[in-house]
């Protein structure tokens, strides 16, 4: 099945009962455009030809970064003449390596890599927190024996608010927005009707929420989502998912994407701005009613509560408007309070257990509650531990999203005693 096909079936979302997975890897590199290439992976790739090399929009991340450089070979045998990084996440940015090596084999100029100029300064941020990244992005995807890197390529030339790039015949157009990140690079081919967005679209409920990593800006995510509208592409490239072909697709999914993002926004602010606790807001806003079932919007990465969340931290800091919250206590300590005050952390399991056994969402929250404050007041219990797995496996068999799935695996498999 080629891509053309591939992307229709994803547009089309479950309808037709056999739709692939959007953010699923494509198989290998497929012209999309006259002279534009393009690699589904877990972190896409664009190649783009020219007279004078080739351009790449993104190279991989540490794990492809051979394979990537094998599928642009299968394609053209040219030298790569520059690399945009659309941002700086790891799984975009890890591929210029093989590139540059096979240029000092074969005596070419090197590659010239390209990007914002907050990117560097996200470099600079991993380095000092690699131990943290480490761990979260292990808890976030599994991946009990992930390395973060602490050695980056950086850019060769970065540029503010707008840049155009001419590489022998090809004119790219690129213009910093924020929205997952804050060094975003959209990347315009103008006479191909091609827009290589990144991040700003992945066929999910937009990464504007994660709960383990820095700031989100949906607002001006949705604003450059209206901006690259306003382009009139005709062929959508993003940094995950497959492509979107034909301009009135492209209009609505990144108009929808903006009026999602849009419309947390006003729910959650509207509730802050009557004095709303974090609490009562997380479980008031939810997404549109008539957004939820679009293929592109589904929370299989991120979620609206997540993001509900990331929008109060921006507009309102971090305290949850809890007094308790401000100055707490130790969690291990009011754990056992609670506990003592219960007769002992078998009666909140006891409790634990039927709420388990009603299996509602709510009752779910609860029990996750109870389970956590009984282990935190006795974590050398195996009753408690074995509890606490069944009960977090149960959350996790129920996320739809990557982010509430790796947390809640993970707190399986920290009752087991396994370390992250």
């Amino acid at each position: 099945m080629d891509i053309v096909e591939l992307a229709d079936r994803a547009w089309r979302g479950a309808s037709d009962g056999g739709a692939p997975n959007p953010m699923a890897a494509s198989g290998h590199l497929s012209e999309v455009a006259p002279g534009v290439s393009f690699l589904a992976s877990f972190g896409n790739c664009t190649v783009i030809d020219s007279d004078e090399g080739l351009v790449m929009v993104d190279t991989g991340s540490q794990f492809n970064a051979a394979r990537v450089h094998d599928e642009v070979r299968s394609w053209s045998k040219k030298p790569l003449h520059t690399a945009i990084f659309s941002h700086g996440h790891i799984d975009h940015v890890f591929g210029v390596g093989p590139f540059e090596e096979e240029a000092t084999r074969e005596g070419w100029r090197a590659p010239h890599v390209l990007a914002h100029a907050h990117l560097p300064q996200r470099f600079d941020r991993y380095r000092r927190t690699r131990e943290f990244n480490e761990v979260i992005n292990r808890r976030q995807f599994a991946l009990a024996s992930l390395r973060w890197p602490d050695t980056y390529r950086y850019p060769d030339e970065t540029y503010e608010h707008d840049h155009t790039l001419r590489v022998g015949e090809r004119t790219l157009s690129l213009h910093h927005e924020k929205g997952e990140t804050d060094d975003a690079t959209v990347t315009w081919l103008a006479e191909s009707k091609v827009l290589c967005s990144g991040d700003l679209f992945v066929w999910s409920s937009p990464n504007a929420g994660n709960p383990q990593k820095v700031q989100r800006y949906p607002l001006e995510w949705a604003s450059a989502l209206r901006r690259m509208v306003a382009l009139e592409p005709e062929v959508l490239l993003p940094g995950h998912g497959l492509p979107i072909f034909g301009a009135t697709r492209i209009a609505q999914a990144l108009n929808e994407t903006a009026e999602y993002l849009e419309d947390l926004v006003a729910q959650t602010l509207a509730m802050m701005n009557t004095g709303a606790r974090l609490s009562d807001v997380v479980h008031g806003v939810h997404a549109p009613a008539h957004l939820r079932e679009r293929a592109y919007l589904q929370p299989i990465y991120d979620e609206p509560e997540f993001i509900v969340h990331n929008i109060w931290r921006l507009y309102g800091g971090w305290w949850d408007g809890n007094p308790a919250h401000l100055k707490p206590a130790p969690e291990r300590r009011l754990a056992e309070e609670f506990c003592a005050l219960a007769g002992g952390a078998a009666h909140l399991a006891e409790r634990c257990e039927a709420l388990l056994a009603d299996g509602d969402d709510e009752a779910l929250r609860l029990a996750g509650h109870l389970i956590e404050t009984a282990w935190l007041a006795t974590p050398h219990d195996p009753a408690i531990q074995e509890l606490r797995q069944r009960v977090f496996q149960t959350r996790a068999d129920g996320a739809t999203s990557t982010m509430a799935r790796g947390v809640f695996n993970w707190a399986v498999r920290e009752s087991r005693g396994e370390t992250i």
